[in-house]
């Protein structure tokens, strides 16, 4: 029979060791399950920026319960609102650290 000695024993668990990382590592890459839309939602399925693989995305469920056509563009004009105050906050960031203020 083999003899196996602790340089052995050692090779063997970290090439062990090595392959239980890598097969746990690749569950990440696994395609998630992809959950059904409701009806109600997927009548925005043909607004702007509603595109593949996603379709309409509401992470949040912020158009679940009263969803009309009014609150759909309201919500997309306050997130186009805040994502300009953001742009314009990063700017002047950029301007007060460079010493431009």
């Amino acid at each position: 029979c083999y003899s196996l000695n602790s340089t052995n024993k050692t090779s063997i668990m970290m090439k062990l060791t090595i392959l239980a990382a890598a097969m746990a590592s690749a569950a990440a890459f696994a395609p998630a399950p992809v959950a059904k839309t409701t009806t109600a939602v997927n009548a925005f399925e043909n607004e702007l920026g509603a595109q593949a693989p996603l379709g309409f995305f509401d992470p949040f469920g912020m158009l679940s319960g009263d969803v009309t056509q009014e609150r759909f563009d309201r919500l997309r004009y306050v997130e186009i609102k805040h994502g300009r105050i953001a742009q314009l906050a990063f700017l002047g960031q950029v301007v007060t650290r460079g010493g431009l203020h």
